[in-house]
């Protein structure tokens, strides 16, 4: 779950949401912020590229806390107000790192993608590059010389692109989304971030009922 510009309470909170066992004692309040703070510390400044202050990750931290008290009281009005769901199937996840990019023409791969297939979607992290396309032969040709690594590619995924308004917070949907599914034991593989939309990963079997659980909640506002 990264974007380019992303804040530290907004990694603080994919850091968090993404890990089941830290998200669900922080509803239970059985965590220690501080503690917690030297933990995800580094990652934190992995994903920002820079240093950053304890002090600061441990108010991200509380202040991610408090707002689980303040979700609970306006859950009468779903977070997912007037979004929109596309779900795709048939999804692959193309990983490889920046070093193994060095060799490669970003725009000679994109025109090679184009005329396979307009279904995709192109995240540039900060160790990586990630391809979200549907799951073809002639898309797994184009990097047969970019890796021979076995996990450059995971399979088997379905995608969820949640359109929101504007004046929606991104990773406050992110977190919403993640625990609805959850209470429905169904977990994310991964999630990112577009301009004007999130994008979710799920297995492919479970993307059906996490459609038709988001559906409902929207259409319950």
């Amino acid at each position: 779950m990264r974007s380019a510009s992303m804040s530290i309470p907004e990694v603080v909170r994919e850091i968090i949401t993404r890990n089941r066992s830290i998200y669900d004692c922080m509803k239970m309040d059985l965590i220690n912020y501080t503690a917690l703070a030297v933990k995800i510390q580094p990652e934190i400044e992995k994903i920002l590229g820079n240093s950053v202050n304890l002090n600061t990750v441990v108010v991200a931290i509380k202040r991610y806390a408090d707002s689980f008290e303040i979700k609970e009281e306006v859950r009468d009005e779903s977070v997912l107000k007037n979004a929109r769901l596309a779900l795709t199937d048939g999804i692959m996840d193309i990983k490889f790192s920046v070093k193994e990019s060095d060799g490669m023409d970003p725009m000679a791969i994109l025109d090679k993608f184009s005329k396979v297939t307009n279904n995709y979607e192109f995240f540039r992290l900060s160790d990586s590059f990630r391809f979200l396309t549907e799951d073809l032969e002639d898309i797994r040709q184009i990097f047969s010389n970019v890796s021979s690594r076995d996990d450059m590619f995971s399979t088997g995924l379905a995608k969820i692109r949640i359109s929101i308004p504007n004046t929606q917070n991104q990773s406050d949907v992110v977190s919403y989304v993640a625990e609805v599914l959850h209470e429905n034991g169904i977990e994310l593989v991964n999630a990112f971030f577009s301009q004007d939309s999130i994008i979710i990963i799920l297995n492919e079997k479970d993307a059906s009922k996490a459609y038709e659980i988001l559906h409902s909640d929207i259409m319950r506002t």
